[in-house]
C-alpha cells in the first residue's frame, strides 16, 4: 500500500538511459515528487487525516478537509499518487515493446482493433494535452478500456476509473533531455512501458 513517503525506486536513475536521461530521473523523483509529498503533508499538519488514511483514502475523503487547502491538497496528493504509479510502470527491462498476449492484448484489439492504432491513439492524447498534465489507459467503471487527460496532477482515480498506464507530460519530466518536443519523449517512452505490470493493473 502506498505511503506518504517517497517510495524507492527500484531501479538506479541512469537504468532507463538512453530513453529517459538520469539527471532528469533524479530531479523529478527526489525532488520534484518528494515536494508534492512535503506540501500537503504541511497543508493537512494537525489534522490527524494523514495518520488515518492512506494516499488513496485521503483522496476519497477530501470532504474533511477545510475548504481553504483543500485544492492545494488536491493537486500535492495528486501529484504523490500520479508519480508513484509513474514509477511502476516503467522499467529498465521491458520484456517487449508490442503487447501480443494476454488478457490486455486481447482487450486492447477489442478496444482499438490493434496494439499499433492503440499506440497510435495514446500518443495522440498525450500530445494534444494543452499545458502541464497526464494520458491514461485506464479500465473505467464499466470495465472497458478508455484513453483519459488530466489537466495538473488530477487522477482518473478521483472518477473512479482505474489506470493501466500513464505518461506525465509536465515539462519537468522531459525539458532537460527533449527541450520543447514532446513527441520524442512519448517515443521514448514506449521503450519503458512495463507491460507485465501494466497486465497486473488490468487484471487485478
Amino acid at each position: 500500500m502506498l505511503s506518504h513517503s517517497l517510495p524507492e525506486l527500484s531501479y538506479p536513475y541512469d537504468a532507463l538511459e538512453p530513453h529517459i536521461d538520469a539527471l532528469t530521473m533524479e530531479i523529478h523523483h527526489s525532488r520534484h515528487h518528494q515536494t508534492y509529498i512535503t506540501n500537503y503533508l504541511k497543508l493537512l499538519e494537525w489534522t490527524g487525516l494523514t495518520e488515518k488514511y492512506s494516499p488513496s483514502e485521503l483522496l476519497a475523503h477530501l470532504d474533511e478537509v477545510d475548504s481553504e487547502k483543500k485544492q492545494g491538497a488536491i493537486n500535492n496528493l495528486g501529484g504523490h499518487i500520479n508519480h508513484s504509479f509513474f514509477w511502476s510502470i516503467i522499467t529498465p527491462h521491458p520484456l517487449n515493446r508490442v503487447l501480443s498476449t494476454g488478457n490486455l492484448s486481447a482487450a486492447l484489439q477489442e478496444t482499438f482493433g490493434s496494439f499499433d492504432e492503440f499506440r497510435d491513439q495514446f500518443t495522440a492524447t498525450a500530445l494534444t494535452i494543452f499545458g502541464s498534465g497526464w494520458a491514461w489507459l485506464v479500465k473505467d467503471k464499466h470495465g472497458s478500456l478508455a484513453l483519459r487527460q488530466t489537466t495538473g496532477q488530477n487522477t482518473p482515480l478521483s472518477d473512479g476509473e482505474k489506470p493501466i498506464i500513464g505518461i506525465d507530460v509536465w515539462e519537468h519530466a522531459y525539458y532537460l533531455k527533449h527541450q520543447n518536443k514532446r513527441a520524442d519523449y512519448i517515443a521514448a517512452f514506449w521503450n519503458v512501458v512495463d507491460w507485465v505490470q501494466a497486465e497486473k493493473n488490468f487484471s487485478e
